[in-house]
């Protein structure tokens, strides 16, 4: 199943354009215009007994005595609740940049404290402030939850993460967040996601070439790895300049990166990774303890004991390994080197680490 999943995915890899074009807009942006972060402490309500406990979550009791409090519901202090409907929740989102007053945004809802889930609650008028601690937005709505759990006296199910959800639009803006300068009037910059050299010149070069045509001169100019430093034409807005440039194909180059996750054994190798010719062998020890409790029972009219002892059996075994030479020019190549030791992803995982302790491999090693 393991070789079948490489190949599939060495098919996927190579069956793309290897020289495929790709737009400027998807590829950088104009430095300037951002997210805005949003963050508010909120209740919800309505919970099926799957909020917080009050003893052991001390501020959403004090947060709902100050809600019933501003509503004219006197709440004596000395008695403590006992529902399990309230859970305390952190409210977070992202304003768009040129968001306007009105608009709505999607939140995320977090719990807090010790609930259960959210499912089927509904958050209660939150006030979403910004990092200079001004509000922006307000949310309010039932929340969507894509998780479940279920527990029982013997067994629990749980899927997904049902103390996170989502309120698609629950989010409205009540003031518009700052809008930084993205430099002067007569020049904009665009700096791409993925920094490379040879990106940047083609950007530079397919953006030249458009305006020779259109505007008579050259406007743009590689300041590094990252940014693209245009001129404005005379007389063009720097909105209408971008979406024209932004519209233009250049071809991206990426960098010969592998990137592994550990934790769920996932492995991506670039389309220009290569592995200097070297020799593999992999197997695995398999040490297996096993303990046996043996009753020793004295003899008949005897003074001794009834006494439990264990039995201790220690066995070892590891598997024959098999001797490949591995050397990737190309992707195809390299899979195919691996498939042929096969190999479960964390024995890829251990081998691509060696062979880059080794320095044979020609690529940059992220882990996860």
């Amino acid at each position: 199943m393991m070789r079948r999943g490489v190949a599939a995915l060495a098919f996927f890899l190579l069956s793309y354009p290897a020289l495929a074009l790709v737009r400027i807009k998807d590829i950088a942006s104009p430095i300037g215009p951002r997210d805005y972060q949003l963050v508010g402490y909120g209740l919800v309500i309505g919970l099926q007994g799957t909020g917080d406990t009050m003893r052991n979550a001390p501020f959403t009791e004090q947060s709902t005595s100050a809600m019933l409090d501003r509503m004219g519901v006197n709440v004596r202090p000395n008695n403590s609740m006992r529902t399990r409907n309230i859970a305390a929740v952190m409210v977070t989102t992202n304003l768009p940049p040129f968001a306007n007053w009105g608009a709505t945004v999607d939140v995320t809802v977090s719990s807090i404290g010790d609930a259960t889930s959210l499912m089927g609650g509904t958050l209660v008028l939150t006030s979403l402030s910004g990092v200079d601690g001004a509000v922006y937005a307000i949310a309010q709505g039932p929340i969507a939850v894509s998780g479940f759990a279920a527990q029982g006296q013997n067994e629990t199910l749980t899927h997904g993460v049902a103390t996170v959800g989502r309120i698609p639009n629950g989010a409205t803006i009540e003031r518009e967040p700052p809008r930084p300068s993205a430099g002067n009037d007569k020049s904009v910059i665009l700096q791409l996601r993925n920094p490379d050299y040879a990106t940047s010149v083609r950007i530079t070069d397919v953006v030249n070439g458009f305006t020779r045509q259109r505007y008579k001169s050259a406007l743009a100019r590689e300041r590094d790895d990252r940014s693209i430093l245009l001129t404005l034409p005379a007389g063009a807005h720097a909105t209408r300049f971008l979406a024209e440039v932004g519209e233009l194909k250049v071809r991206v180059e990426t960098p010969a990166r592998v990137v592994m996750d550990e934790r769920t054994g996932t492995v991506v190798i670039g389309a220009d990774v290569q592995i200097s010719p070297v020799a593999v062998t992999h197997g695995g020890l398999t040490v297996r303890i096993t303990e046996t409790p043996e009753v020793s029972q004295p003899a008949p009219f005897s003074n001794g004991r009834t006494a439990v002892t264990t039995q201790t059996t220690i066995s070892a075994a590891e598997q024959t390994g098999q001797v490949a030479m591995l050397a990737g020019p190309t992707l195809k190549q390299l899979v195919k080197g691996l498939n042929q030791i096969g190999l479960k992803p964390t024995g890829i995982i251990s081998i691509l680490q060696a062979i880059k302790s080794a320095g044979a491999l020609q690529a940059d090693l992220v882990i996860q």
